[in-house]
This record gives C-alpha cells, sequence and structure tokens, in this order.
C-alpha cells in the first residue's frame, strides 16, 4: 500500500503537466494524494472489515461492505486533487449503485491490498476480480486488476522479475516494450490496457523502488496512476528482497526515507489502516502456513 500511495502523490503533480524524465524531484509543491490513494485506503479497509465479518456471522459480503467503504471514503474526501472520473463520481453519490462496464484505470490504481492480504494466487485473483467488478465490471477492467494483484503477490512470495514478467505475457498482456520507447509516444490514456502493461514495464526495468517510480512519473500519461501502480508492484519487490519479513516490518533503509518524506502528505488513519492490513497479512499467511487455512476475506460465492 505505502508504494501506491507514494506512487500516487509523486505522480499527482504530473497527471496533467507531463514530464518525460526521471531527473525530478519526488516530493515538491504541488504533489498531494489523489483518488487513488483514497480509494486504496477504502480497499484496504473493506478487506479488514470483511475479514472481521466472515469469522464472526457472514451475512454481509466483501462487495457490499467494499461498496459502503468506497462510497464513505469518497464521501469524506469529495474533491481530491485531480477529482474523480465522471461516472465513478456520479457511482459515489448513488444510494444503490451499480458497476457500469468500466475498463478504466481506477480498477487497478486500487487494488493493491488484494495482493498484500492473499495467501495463494487463486484468492489474489479472486480478491481483485470483486473490488473491481463493483465498478469496472467490463472485462478488461476485470483484468486490469487482476494482473496487478497477481504480480504484487508473486512480488511477496518471492518470485524474480523474470518470473513476474513470465507470468503476465503468459495469463494478461504481452510486455514487449521498453521503457525508452514507451517514453517517446505514450500519452494520457486512462483506459486499464492502455495504463497497465506500461506501468508493469516501468517496475520490470526498475533497479530500485526509487528508480521503478522514476521510470514510472517519465514516461507520462496518467502520473498518479501510472505512478500508483508501478509503485504497489515494486515496494512489495524491494521489500520482499531483502528478505521475508521486510515486506511488512523492516522497509529497506533507502525506501524508508521515502516512505518518511511521504508521510507529510498521507493522512494518519490511512497509515493506520496500511499497517494494519500489513498486519493481517502477516497473520493470515502465516496462519495459511502452519494449518492450510485462515479467516476469509471473501464470501463462499464470491470465490468463484
Amino acid at each position: 500500500m505505502y508504494g501506491a500511495m507514494i506512487g500516487d502523490t509523486v505522480g499527482s503533480k504530473y497527471e496533467f503537466n507531463n514530464i518525460k524524465t526521471k531527473d525530478f524531484p519526488l516530493f515538491s509543491e504541488g504533489c498531494a494524494i489523489t483518488d487513488d490513494s483514497v480509494m486504496t485506503v477504502a480497499v484496504a479497509s473493506a478487506i479488514l472489515k470483511s475479514r472481521d465479518e466472515q469469522y464472526h456471522s457472514g451475512k454481509r459480503t466483501f462487495r457490499s461492505i467494499l461498496v459502503e467503504e468506497m462510497q464513505r471514503y469518497g464521501r469524506r474526501f469529495p474533491h481530491p486533487q485531480g477529482g474523480y472520473g465522471g461516472r465513478f463520481g456520479q457511482w459515489l453519490q448513488r444510494e444503490n449503485p451499480e458497476p457500469y462496464n468500466s475498463f478504466g484505470n481506477g480498477s487497478a490504481m486500487r487494488v493493491s491490498p488484494c495482493g498484500i492480504v492473499a495467501v495463494c494466487m487463486e484468492e489474489a485473483v479472486a480478491l481483485a476480480r470483486a473490488s473491481a467488478s463493483v465498478t469496472h465490471d467490463h472485462p478488461e477492467g476485470i483484468k486490469g486488476a487482476e494482473v496487478v494483484a497477481a504480480a504484487i503477490f508473486l512480488a511477496k512470495m518471492g518470485k524474480s522479475r523474470e518470473e513476474i514478467r513470465s507470468h503476465i505475457c503468459e495469463h494478461y498482456y504481452e510486455l514487449n516494450s521498453t521503457v525508452d520507447e514507451i517514453r517517446v509516444h505514450y500519452g494520457f490514456d486512462e483506459s486499464c490496457q492502455r495504463t497497465v502493461p506500461e506501468a508493469l514495464i516501468c517496475f520490470l526495468e526498475s533497479k530500485s523502488f526509487e528508480d521503478a517510480i522514476r521510470n514510472a512519473i517519465s514516461i507520462g500519461g496518467d502520473s498518479d496512476t501510472v505512478g500508483a501502480i508501478t509503485g504497489s508492484v515494486a515496494w512489495t519487490y524491494y521489500c520482499r528482497e531483502k528478505g521475508y519479513s521486510q515486506w511488512v516490518y523492516e522497509v529497506p533503509e533507502e525506501m524508508a526515507a521515502i516512505r518518511q518524506q511521504a508521510l507529510a502528505y498521507i493522512p494518519e488513519d490511512f497509515v493506520k489502516t496500511a499497517e494494519e492490513l500489513h498486519e493481517a497479512a502477516w497473520q493470515r499467511m502465516g496462519t495459511y502456513g502452519r494449518v492450510g487455512s485462515c479467516t476469509w476475506i471473501l464470501s463462499p460465492g464470491e470465490m468463484g
């Protein structure tokens, strides 16, 4: 989650003023969280609440809780930097909102908690599908969420960049371009199919978390969302690269310094939710590793 919020914040000032260079200050005047961070935290909050719901009664589904949390956060932050998409803004205000066949990149920019908390690939994909489908139920909207959650899950499990690339190419997208090639022609595009592959390439070509973020912002486009997607995978990968516990507790020093700078822009309760989600991820993986089961997040009918 920190990677998503950092990438979002760094990219926020360049969303409508793209730069085509990696030489820029990570944080400066004009940076702020956008709807990407707001909705990422809403997904995380829904995951935590649904886990408790499934443990105690299971009367409500993850999707119903997610709708409630997304509307609650959206109404709390009605005018984030960059605003909400038109149809999504309307969705936030409706009494009984329905999905609207969107393939926008909103499904992918908010999905990182699903990959973080999942204990197996099947759960990561199912959570991503459920998180997207309350708004972005177009196949490309679902696909964009699934691939980001899958990449984060693989990174959490210690897979190499080449293993992550192979999984993406086999199941989701061809990744034939390079960052330098993308940078030349890439422009603003809010679709999953023209945001997610580019963001993943920015991660796959990176040498560090910071380098991944610089790659993401340097290609232009929907900079805050490209940054959020790239950052969400890169944060998990580069934390996990240092050892199993790092993706939760022991952030590498250079990444901890970036996170400390980002905290000036991120609300305290967002940080608290991120910490709670990472703790839940650690607990679920440990339980699953010992006994092969843990408290569900999705209701039984949502796993299909």
